[in-house]
């Protein structure tokens, strides 16, 4: 508002003093005049700085304010919605994404704003000094928001599109990178680097396409601006000649007639430049707008507290179900987990076994049935601190870029180097550690790619024993390991695990001394307890739901 101020001083204070000029009027009488221009001059430039930092400032906050949003709302909504999107749409979509609402925010805002305060403005005091051109700019400048709009249809799908194909081949390029050792064993890299070319190719043509139609935009608006601007020059010239207006009026409005139409090609011209940064917040709110698994009390962050050390975790046929399966992952599962004891979930793969742990973890909500600890409901319990009270070691643990002691720690942040080794050596994976370049120091990479899957569990074992939890859930804990280390890491468990709750989830069947006195081996066929299964019969085991 104070440019637009500034703008009408400006073309009155030059109009002013250019007919002065014309009327022989020395430079002595015109210095107050040209001093006021100067400072109206310094006054625009001021605001427009002050505005820019303004408007970049405001941009940032909201980037900021988004990712962090989108940053805990994916973590809030698990590993069960994580597990059916790609980890670089999301990577992408956070970062350059979001980058792009720099524009949005820093520019086409604050133009679109201008494209309204500054054209009334401006329309105001020409009619108040000539209200015949008033008339032909109030004809004429519908022409270039009209145009910008029908232009702009077409731009925004054309932009869509371009962020979808980068979108997925941010997604796919990052797969690749990740699944790269595998490709290369088997064959298939330079196939997959074709995939890449042909999305690349494709990603490339949309941008061409869109820049294309950005450009066209720009020359179409520019045109209807010139024109437009012309129309009124050419009509107060002919006035002018004839006498029918004075010459610092037809001054003033030459002058301020180019400042109605400008704000409005700026606009249409930012609003081209802020089209991906509005795709990828659509996208964004689309992830923001995808409910939790956990009802709203949990989501508040209140509710009601209780300890796993001492009360029961009792599911009453309970049911699951996944979008796209026909048959549910659970069915009517009722069992009852009291502290302290041992539980041993066997059956095949599908049957349902890490379903169960993903309701243990609240990765997943029961479409039927209630889970309840120390008599209160599941859903009254803060997700934060039920898993407070939990250990978990999945199938496949991920390991991130820091060193092999601030792995182990992770679930533990601030233990002692001593507890971290102790640690390290109940899981088996201090002899392996003592072997690296510089111990329990080394970085890892991402994933811990340079690592076994074996060595990778035996982390993860280190990280579930640091802990300390009440509650301890084991997702095939020995799957990747050898023989010998797997007898070794079960007898660490049991000796280990006194007075903690531990679930194992295996294929097979556990060691003897692992079966009767506070252990309880059940069984789970298509996503039902059983009691008397084949499997479990062959394994020699009497199951007890």
């Amino acid at each position: 508002m104070a440019g637009t101020v500034l703008i009408l001083l400006q073309a009155g204070l030059l109009a002013a003093a250019l007919a002065d000029a014309a009327r022989g009027i020395g430079i002595g009488a015109l210095a107050g005049t040209l001093a006021w221009l100067g400072v109206v001059l310094a006054g625009r430039a001021a605001a427009a700085a002050g505005g820019e930092a303004a408007a970049l400032r405001a941009a940032a906050e909201v980037k900021s304010g988004l990712r962090r949003r989108l940053s805990a709302h994916v973590l809030r909504l698990g590993p069960a919605w994580l597990g059916g999107q790609q980890a670089g749409e999301i990577t992408a979509l956070a970062t350059k994404g979001l980058d792009g609402l720099d524009a949005y925010f820093a520019r086409y805002l604050p133009q679109l704003m201008l494209a309204v305060v500054v054209p009334l403005a401006v329309l105001a005091r020409i009619a108040f000094a000539d209200w015949i051109s008033a008339v032909i700019i109030v004809v004429t400048l519908p022409l270039i928001p009209v145009f910008g709009v029908l232009i702009g249809w077409h731009t925004r799908a054309q932009t869509q599109r371009q962020w979808r194909l980068l979108a997925l081949l941010g997604g796919h390029f990052l797969d690749v990178v990740s699944g790269l050792p595998t490709l290369k064993l088997f064959g298939r890299a330079r196939a997959q680097a074709e995939v890449i070319e042909e999305v690349t190719s494709a990603h490339r043509k949309a941008t061409m396409t869109t820049l294309r139609v950005a450009f066209l935009s720009a020359l179409v608006l520019e045109l209807t601006a010139a024109l437009a601007t012309a129309l009124v020059a050419v009509e107060i010239g002919l006035r002018l000649l004839y006498g029918h207006v004075s010459y610092q009026t037809a001054l003033l409005v030459l002058l301020l007639t180019p400042e109605a139409y400008l704000p409005l090609r700026n606009a249409g011209g930012q609003f081209h430049a802020s089209t991906e940064g509005a795709a990828a917040a659509q996208r964004a709110f689309e992830i923001l707008d995808t409910p939790l698994a956990a009802p709203p009390a949990t989501r508040a962050g209140t509710g009601a507290d209780v300890d796993l050390s001492r009360e029961d975790i009792v599911l009453r046929a309970v049911t699951l179900s996944y979008p796209g399966r026909g048959s549910p992952a659970l069915d009517e599962v009722s069992l009852s987990i009291r502290p302290g004891e041992r539980i041993v979930l066997i059956g095949p793969n599908g049957a349902g076994k890490s379903s169960l742990l993903a309701l243990l973890l609240r990765f997943a909500a029961p479409a039927g049935g209630t889970i309840t600890a120390g008599g209160v409901d599941l859903a009254r319990i803060p997700a934060d601190r039920w898993r407070s009270q939990i250990a978990w070691v999945p199938q496949h643990p991920h390991l991130f870029t820091a060193t092999v002691a601030e792995n182990i720690a992770l679930g533990q942040p601030g233990t002692d180097c001593e507890d971290i080794v102790a640690a390290a050596r109940l899981a088996g994976a201090d002899e392996f550690i003592r072997r690296l370049d510089h111990g329990y120091d080394t970085v890892l990479a991402e994933g811990g790619r340079s690592l076994s899957a074996g060595q990778r569990q035996k982390l993860a074992l280190a990280r579930a024993f640091l802990r300390r939890a009440p509650v301890l859930l084991l997702d095939e804990p020995t799957a990747h390991l050898d023989p010998a280390s797997a007898d070794r890491v079960l007898a660490a468990l049991d000796d280990q695990m006194a007075g903690r709750t531990v679930i194992l989830v295996t294929h097979r069947p556990p060691p003897s001394d692992w079966v009767g006195g506070s252990t309880r081996v059940l069984a789970l066929h298509h996503g039902r307890l059983t009691d008397a299964d084949d499997p479990v019969r062959r394994g020699g085991l009497v199951v007890t739901p």
